[in-house]
């Protein structure tokens, strides 16, 4: 028996766009959720090497949850470039002030560090608020 794989222009004639709602949801739980429906691992015809996965919005990530103390005592570090230069903030300040940004890296440390990975995680689309610009789309709710 041979075994078929679907073609590029297949997948993406396939895809579907999901619409998550991260109000009460803990961060990690949603976050590897929405990363296997980027890659399709939900979908029969999934294969590693090809993006079969559909777009994902998320909606309401300022009111994701996070279990324990983890607002104050997980953080983000960056560096400026210059010596001694080392900055960090803690999840609670970054999540009131770009909880986008929090859900996406989220999402993208649980995608592949591959040309693929960064191709998959252009189809998640994160709004702080209820309101998204994608209705024309008609997403499907996924609980």
């Amino acid at each position: 028996m041979k075994t078929s794989f679907k073609t590029k222009e297949e997948a993406i004639a396939s895809r579907k766009w999901l619409l998550v709602d991260a109000d009460g949801q803990p961060l990690g739980r949603l976050a590897s959720k929405v990363a296997a429906i980027l890659r399709g691992k939900h979908n029969p015809s999934f294969v590693p090497h090809n993006d079969t996965g559909d777009f994902v919005i998320v909606i309401n990530a300022d009111k994701v949850a996070m279990s324990g103390k983890k607002g104050e005592n997980e953080f983000y570090y960056r560096h400026t470039g210059f010596v001694g230069g080392i900055k960090r903030k803690n999840r609670g300040e970054v999540l009131a002030k770009n909880p986008e940004w929090v859900v996406k890296r989220a999402v993208k440390g649980m995608l592949p560090r591959t040309s693929l990975g960064r191709k998959q995680l252009t189809k998640l689309k994160v709004y702080a608020g209820a309101d998204h610009p994608h209705q024309a789309q008609q997403p499907q709710v996924l609980n």
